[in-house]
């Protein structure tokens, strides 16, 4: 999948979050175009026309493009007759019939990626508790995007290098990025991301030698950790954790793989393809 397309799918999943949250009937919005300063609603819903589908909103122009241009949400209550906004896109508003509208951008490292909407059919003011909601929901694609842009990069640095390289630096850099995949992992809400994240980092195992061993999320991450060469404290650190936590997990998985020491343990683990 690319980023565009991934991006994509999170908006379109952050739009049925926004209707839910809002409880606002028509909510649309878009991605940023690489290397241009709009943004192309791509996804809808609620709405009864096709007058918004495939709209490029140009940054500074109109609500979306304001909001992109400040990178802060922006509201208006009558959209026609709003003075704090230009209206490049008068026609194909009019002409689905929506008048007060909130604009949320998402953004991630300082980068507008795109702009959530959602709209009323009626000129009434959106309340704080609407403008809160949308914001909450905006922040949850940001982080989707964050570690998906995050899981890219070090998917792409455990890429083997060229044939006749250093091949055992390779593995490590493959190591450290299962590692560093996983500890992505507990900072996802979204299911289906959980589930794609932890599908990535079963590419870069392989397939298991040995049958009947199997260890708990928490217990791989700690060993992938130890594999890289983690002491317990920076496994600690980089998990969230108590250091006396990590110990507790690292001495379940020796007792399941039937090792000794932490060196063994991770021989072990590879042996049954449970890491890289």
């Amino acid at each position: 999948m690319t980023a565009d397309a991934a991006g994509t799918v999170e908006i379109g999943g952050a739009l049925a979050r926004l209707r839910r949250a809002t409880g606002l009937p028509v909510v649309f919005g878009g991605l940023v175009e690489s290397g241009r300063p709009q943004i192309r609603i791509s996804e809808l819903s609620g709405t009864t026309t096709t007058a918004l589908r495939a709209l490029a909103v140009t940054s500074g122009s109109g609500l979306g493009g304001k909001a992109v241009a400040l990178a802060r949400p922006c509201a208006v209550t009558d959209y026609a007759s709003s003075r704090q906004i230009s209206h490049e896109y008068d026609v194909p508003v009019a002409a689905e019939g929506i008048r007060s509208i909130v604009a949320v951008p998402v953004v991630v490292r300082r980068r507008v990626r795109g702009v959530l909407y959602g709209a009323l059919r009626s000129a009434q003011p959106l309340g704080d508790r609407t403008l809160g909601a949308a914001m909450a929901v905006a922040r949850d694609v940001e982080q989707a995007l964050v570690v998906r842009d995050e899981a890219r990069g070090l998917l792409a640095a455990a890429r083997p290098g060229p044939a006749g390289g250093d091949q055992g630096a390779a593995w490590e850099q493959v190591r450290e990025a299962h590692a560093a995949l996983r500890a992505l992992v507990p900072r996802i809400a979204d299911p289906d991301l959980r589930a794609e994240l932890l599908a990535a980092c079963g590419l870069l195992t392989t397939p298991a030698r040995s049958g009947g061993v199997t260890l708990a999320p928490r217990e791989l991450d700690v060993l992938s950790w130890v594999a890289a060469g983690a002491t317990n404290a920076a496994v600690a650190e980089r998990l969230g954790l108590r250091a006396e936590t990590v110990k507790g997990y690292l001495r379940s998985a020796m007792r399941k793989l039937g090792a000794h020491t932490r060196g063994e343990a991770v021989t072990e683990a590879r042996r049954a393809g449970l890491m890289p």
